[in-house]
């Protein structure tokens, strides 16, 4: 989407602050203890109360309000009975849209002490972000912000994620770009322009570079060994600066 008015601007500016008020108080009403759908019910309340649907449910029938993907699950978890426990990396996915515009966030962090990787996975991811945010204006192209990424990655000892991108959003949850990279490459060639929504997330891994599809569920997003953070927000590129309007 091109965002070309201030209906636009505001629209979604709007599910963006929903999404990421949700987002933020799923994750601090994570404890040991909780099963994921217990979380999920919160994010189904706190949409209703906004007057704003869950775009996974609303677009794709997904099983759940949010996507909460526990350890080894990166991507797409399925809410339901996996009771989260202490030292758990947990990733809260919130996507929704109110009066058709639409927004998108996600963030990893660790249920209590986790240990000094989870933790350093979850603060770069972040770093990432905002690497990539500095070249998130008109005229960049898409790859950019995919080499910034995969530096900071590199620079700390630690991989990405490449058959997860970040894209366009603004009118429904995907729209083009179809592909933002998470590492450089030539073919990622897409020109940011004035007023363009993307969702920009790096996922940041201990070493494996792929996630794979959970067959028993056809959902779930897998790594077999690593440990993998995301942080996403939704922008608006400008020439002023990205607005961020997940924040």
């Amino acid at each position: 989407m091109i965002a070309k008015t201030a209906e636009d601007i505001n629209g979604l500016k709007e599910i963006g602050r929903i999404c990421g008020f949700i987002r933020d108080e799923l994750v601090k009403a994570t404890k040991p203890g909780m099963t994921t759908k217990e979380l999920d019910n919160i994010a189904k309340e706190l949409f209703e109360k906004e007057d704003a649907q869950s775009a996974p449910k609303g677009v794709y029938d997904f099983p759940g309000y949010t996507c909460i993907s526990v350890n080894e699950e990166v991507a797409h978890g399925i809410p339901g009975d996996r009771i989260i426990e202490e030292g758990d990396i947990v990733n809260i996915d919130v996507s929704g849209s109110k009066n058709g515009y639409f927004a998108d966030t996600g963030v990893s962090f660790v249920v209590g002490n986790g240990g000094e990787i989870l933790q350093k996975i979850c603060d770069v991811a972040k770093e990432a972000f905002e690497a990539g945010l500095k070249k998130a204006y008109p005229g960049s192209k898409t790859s950019e912000l995919g080499k910034a990424v995969e530096n900071v990655a590199k620079k700390h000892g630690l991989t990405v994620i490449k058959n997860l991108t970040g894209h366009g959003i603004g009118r429904t949850i995907h729209e083009a770009p179809d592909h933002i990279f998470n590492y450089y490459t030539p073919w990622d060639n897409a020109v940011l322009k004035e007023g363009m929504v993307i969702a920009f997330e790096p996922f940041i891994s201990t070493f494996e570079e792929e996630v794979y599809q959970c067959e028993d569920d056809g959902w779930s997003l897998l790594t077999e060994e690593s440990f993998v953070a995301q942080y996403e927000h939704t922008i608006i590129v400008t020439k002023d600066g990205p607005i961020i309007t997940t924040l």
